[in-house]
């Protein structure tokens, strides 16, 4: 029950101590203090009726504590309930919001603790890792491992970034303008723990599918706490379900990485693949927005029975649109992908000569390209360099078969 509590309440209850206390050191401190107690506590003493209640009423007698041990208590809440008072409301607050409900007030708190998360003063890397432990309650140690850094390392890149939210306002932005700039932060925090999790550049892991769940459950908890539904939000949700429902088939018997044409659709999640497609199907007209066109092109390769039947085109068609809003070399190597698929290897070879990406992943692609059209030689040259320039192991152990398999057929003819 306690690891559950953990990952569904520790954003509500944190955030609903930030707005009390108005300090997130002394919050999330007495947080973790409360959830240190019950781990202690429960086995011997028994669960509590309510969970989140007793674990909120001793946060806030432990943040009680260290106020009066500063002694700034008397100055910084002068009117601030006894103990008593604090358990009496504490259980009122989580009775009327049970564990994993809305409800307006906590629903509002937890939106200004997602909001500040998201300050504009914080790196993405950095706003990325303070959501993961305060919104969501990663530790420390699984977020360090998560983006492959030592706990030490972490801890000190948390400390600088709750550093620099000091004195910041803990409200959610009257200014429309503002308000949708930190819900695109959030957006974009969430996507890149996602793309971490699906394309990492180091180490040994194919994918870190538990990174990639993490910013999915990011964005459900965004899509709960706005006051207005979200097309982008709602399209980035639909988006990462749809990729997150390929992983199992990403990992093939030997724990070698399986790529999109060689995977078993049948290992696919039908249930991620129905929710992403019933979240999208009443924004299938609107205005085209990023999120949207990749999730729509997510779909195109969702609904396919095999990698040959999956409509090329529409997908070319998607990323035209998308490279009008958001010109990016990812984007232009992505398109000429499917446009080598739509209309063959040397069309796909013309689309990549107007990229430009640093890293392994354009040689890698224009290595499969040239074998496709016949140019071993180029293709060989090709795997090559991307080897020398991969850093992640699955993704070079592949490149590596490729480039070897290909060599046994050029010294076989």
């Amino acid at each position: 029950m306690l690891e559950t509590l953990l990952r569904d309440e520790w954003g509500r209850l944190l955030a609903l101590l930030v707005a009390q206390f108005r300090r997130l050191d002394l919050a999330e401190d007495g947080l973790a203090d409360a959830f240190e107690a019950a781990a202690r506590r429960w086995p011997t003493d028994g669960e509590p009726d309510n969970g989140p209640a007793w674990l909120l009423t001793t946060a806030r007698r432990r943040i009680v504590d260290r106020m009066r041990s500063e002694e700034v208590l008397a100055r910084k809440m002068p009117l601030l309930a006894v103990d008593a008072a604090l358990t009496q409301e504490a259980q009122q607050v989580m009775a009327t919001v049970p564990a994993g409900a809305g409800g307006e007030a906590v629903t509002d708190e937890r939106l200004r603790l997602v909001l500040l998360c998201a300050h504009p003063t914080l790196s993405r890397e950095a706003a990325a890792a303070l959501t993961l432990r305060l919104v969501l309650g990663v530790s420390t140690e699984d977020i360090g491992r998560l983006f492959l850094q030592s706990k030490a390392t972490m801890a000190a890149r948390l400390t600088r970034a709750r550093k620099r939210l000091a004195g910041a306002s803990f409200e959610v932005p009257t200014d429309l303008a503002d308000l949708r700039q930190r819900v695109g932060i959030v957006a974009e925090v969430a996507y890149l723990a996602f793309t971490a999790g699906y394309a990492p550049g180091t180490g040994p892991d194919v994918v870190r599918s538990d990174l990639a769940g993490e910013a999915i459950r990011l964005v459900r908890v965004l899509r709960t706490v706005l006051p207005a539904p979200d097309p982008e939000v709602d399209a980035l949700l639909a988006l990462m379900l749809l990729q997150h429902s390929r992983r199992a088939a990403r990992i093939g018997p030997d724990g070698g990485l399986v790529l999109l044409p060689d995977q078993d659709r049948t290992a696919w999640s039908l249930e991620e693949i129905t929710e992403a497609l019933a979240i999208l199907t009443p924004l299938a007209h609107a205005a085209p927005a990023p999120y949207l066109l990749q999730a729509l092109i997510a779909a195109e390769h969702a609904v396919a029975p095999t990698s040959e039947a999956t409509a090329w085109d529409r997908i070319v068609e998607r990323y035209d649109e998308l490279l009008a809003l958001r010109d990016t070399p990812v984007v232009r190597l992505n398109r000429a992908v499917a446009v080598a698929e739509d209309s063959g290897a040397e069309a796909g070879l013309k689309a990549l000569e107007s990229v430009a990406l640093p890293g392994h992943r354009l040689p890698a692609v224009r290595a499969q390209l040239l074998e496709r059209a016949g140019r071993r030689r180029e293709a060989i040259e090709a795997y090559a360099e991307a080897i020398a320039l991969c850093a992640h192991g699955p993704e070079r152990a592949d490149l590596d078969r490729r480039r070897d398999a290909l060599e046994d057929v050029r010294a076989n003819h």
